[in-house]
């Protein structure tokens, strides 16, 4: 077929720089061992994408048992090996994370690492062209912590509670998410930022992130259940997001479950569901209906991490029970998730579960094995730090690596 070796090119173009992106600085020899590629075809591979300003030269390694070398197994020092990497400066990608309280923005380079970061207060119940000036004010000043400017990234996605209706354009299922709500919005934010715009809810972000960097790492079919500032959750089926009709798939808050009343008018704030049995804002209440002293004062999503992550280090009395309903209540709302979806592995997230640990999750693990039929395992999440950026800067530089290592237009 017309044009078969220009693609064969490409493809090992995109095999080799994976594998730098992977592994770190590589020799010619080492990337043709791992590609399969001869020597002289491994080198013409490298000079092309080094002239195409894709990978660049990192210095030489004379360990022939090193990561950039040939592993002959000699043990000894070897001819010095020239050794490359990706160029991070070959493109840079941008993710927001968007909460009531602020706007973080954060840039990275084509590698992932994190060049720059940025937040403003969340603008409240203005207009949104109030709100599109705090999104470009946020990128803004991440792009210049960076020292960039903007032209020089190429893709941003924001990740926000709720989801954006790809039928309507309308912030769906965060009511409490203030000035987001405009119609207009999307078409503002799109006239403030001249360069490509994804918008993606949050939790689905952190899944993302648990897939690519941590826990859900080589799993196709997995849960991640979010308790934080809300409870949520993300679906991945055959390795791939499943967002719902509408973008709610996942909004497990509104889930009816026993104990609680039912959630009604739920575009309204109101409570009840599995947000009311085993939501974070739930902790504070229940550990002075034990009698644990004392609650601290605060937001309650970080107060309820400091209850479970206490809870977690007692093995009896109050703080014991404590965790134990806690557990009672999470393992109630994903039994229905699993009766329905499933899946080979359950990730659990956000600081009001991870601070709990192991002994959190194994009386989860516990409970559940009792409330369903299947027994999918359950793990912590591994992406603690910022997780929604994070997630929001993984989709940002999958597509932009997808542009600018397709080398098929090189000559």
């Amino acid at each position: 077929m017309a044009g078969t070796p220009r693609v064969l090119r490409a493809m090992n173009d995109r095999a080799a720089l994976d594998l730098l992106l992977a592994h770190g600085p590589l020799s010619r020899t080492r990337i043709g061992k791992l590609t399969g590629l001869s020597k002289p075809t491994a080198s013409q591979l490298l000079a092309r994408l080094e002239a195409a300003g894709l990978v660049i030269a990192t210095g030489t390694d004379t360990d022939t048992d090193g990561p950039g070398d040939s592993g002959s197994g000699a043990g000894r020092p070897g001819p010095n090996a020239q050794l490359y990497a990706v160029d991070p400066t070959a493109a840079y990608a941008a993710g927001l994370d968007v909460t009531p309280e602020r706007v973080l923005a954060a840039v990275a380079d084509i590698t992932g690492r994190t060049v720059g970061e940025h937040a403003v207060p969340t603008p409240g119940r203005r207009p949104a062209e109030s709100v599109a000036r705090q999104v470009a004010a946020a990128l803004d000043g991440a792009v210049k912590a960076a020292g960039l400017v903007r032209s020089d990234v190429r893709r941003l996605v924001i990740g926000t509670p709720g989801a954006f209706d790809p039928t309507t354009g309308r912030l769906r299922y965060a009511s409490h998410l203030p000035g987001w709500h405009s119609p207009a919005l999307l078409d503002d934010i799109a006239a403030a930022l001249p360069m490509p715009v994804e918008y993606e809810n949050d939790v689905n972000l952190v899944a993302l992130a648990e897939q690519r960097l941590g826990a859900a790492k080589g799993h196709d079919d997995f849960v991640l259940l979010w308790n934080e500032g809300g409870i949520g959750a993300a679906v991945v089926l055959g390795g791939r997001l499943h967002r719902g009709f509408t973008g709610g798939a996942g909004e497990v808050g509104f889930l009816p479950v026993p104990g609680v009343p039912l959630v009604r008018h739920v575009t309204k704030a109101n409570s009840g569901g599995f947000q009311e049995l085993a939501g974070s804002q739930v902790i504070p209440r229940l550990a002075r209906e034990l009698g644990i002293t004392p609650v601290p004062d605060g937001p309650y999503a970080e107060v309820a991490a400091d209850l479970v992550g206490r809870a977690a280090d007692v093995n009896s009395g109050p703080h014991r029970r404590l965790l134990a309903t806690y557990a009672t209540s999470v393992a109630t709302g994903l039994a229905s998730l699993v009766s329905v979806l499933d899946p080979e592995l359950i990730v659990l997230s956000g600081s009001a579960l991870t601070s709990g640990g192991e002994p959190l999750r194994a009386l989860i693990q516990a409970e559940l094995g009792e409330l369903a039929a299947s027994r999918p395992r359950l793990v912590l999440g591994d992406v603690l730090e910022r997780p929604v950026l994070r997630g929001a800067l993984e989709s940002s530089l999958a597509t932009t690596r997808d542009e600018v290592f397709d080398t098929l237009t090189l000559r």
